[in-house]
């Protein structure tokens, strides 16, 4: 039976902040962090936790959730009384106490370095997931379009944030190619046939193909209907024209069209 209760991956940054939740049984969010980023799926009843770089023992991955069982507003003072500064003091957190953490048997894996703010989820989503891209929750579109950038072996990261001057900016997916970069977003019909909502696009487009993201947009009828036929040859073409996903310093992946069949694509590594 599929589970839907909310799940929330927050970040463990520290050593002292890791041993807080091992030993301790909770977890700080600033009030401001939960207002911006959090609201719309708030609050959650299960909590996973990301090790960052920092975390030498286990970068890059999850390895330990559990239930909430409550949470409650305070103040940094209340929350870490021994701290010797009065600067945040009064600065009001989200207290999120939970049950004694419980160890993956495999840890979710994030395939390439990223910057992580949260991942908002779902308990089912959270068991089934591989790496921290099959997180992601957005909608079915970019379900849909996540699995066929899969099959095609297209390495993408989802819900990739861009920060430009004060905006934050969540992409579908980024694609890194050795000479540019791909934006690609999954429009929904309600979304693309409202005026406000195009023109919040339209202002999104252009703050990102300033600082040189290339935007590639799909419907839910090309999504639904022609995702082999349209979606994924127009992305392989657009990843060939930007010469390639980078795998690394010296490689770059592409995909070239096969002679006998013209909608399909082989899959070739070269070094640049």
């Amino acid at each position: 039976m599929e589970n839907y209760e909310e799940l929330l991956v927050a970040i463990i940054n520290n050593i002292s902040d890791f041993e807080i939740a091992r030993d301790k049984h909770w977890y700080r969010i600033p009030k401001t962090s939960v207002n911006k980023f959090l609201n719309k799926r708030w609050p959650p009843k299960w909590i996973a936790f990301y090790f960052s770089g920092r975390i030498k023992k286990y970068p890059f991955m999850i390895k330990y959730f559990a239930q909430v069982t409550s949470i409650n507003l305070v103040s940094r003072k209340t929350l870490l009384p021994y701290e010797q500064t009065d600067t945040k003091a009064n600065k009001k957190y989200f207290k999120i106490s939970f049950n004694k953490l419980l160890e993956l048997p495999k840890p979710i894996i994030s395939r390439k370095w990223r910057r992580i703010v949260f991942i908002q989820t779902t308990l089912n989503k959270f068991q089934i997931a591989v790496e921290i891209n099959d997180l992601y929750d957005g909608s079915p579109l970019e379900d849909r379009l996540w699995a066929e950038l899969k099959r095609n072996e297209i390495e993408a990261q989802r819900q990739e944030l861009v920060q430009i001057d004060n905006n934050f900016y969540f992409l579908d997916f980024a694609v890194y190619c050795r000479n540019g970069k791909l934006d690609l977003e999954t429009d929904g019909d309600r979304w693309h046939h409202d005026p406000v909502k195009a023109e919040q696009d339209n202002i999104r487009d252009n703050a990102l193909s300033t600082i040189g993201w290339n935007i590639m947009r799909f419907n839910s009828t090309q999504i639904h209907e022609q995702i082999n036929t349209y979606c994924v040859p127009k992305i392989k073409s657009k990843i060939n024209n930007l010469g390639g996903v980078v795998i690394n310093e010296t490689f770059s992946k592409r995909f070239y069209q096969i002679p006998s069949a013209p909608s399909q694509f082989d899959l070739f590594e070269i070094m640049d």
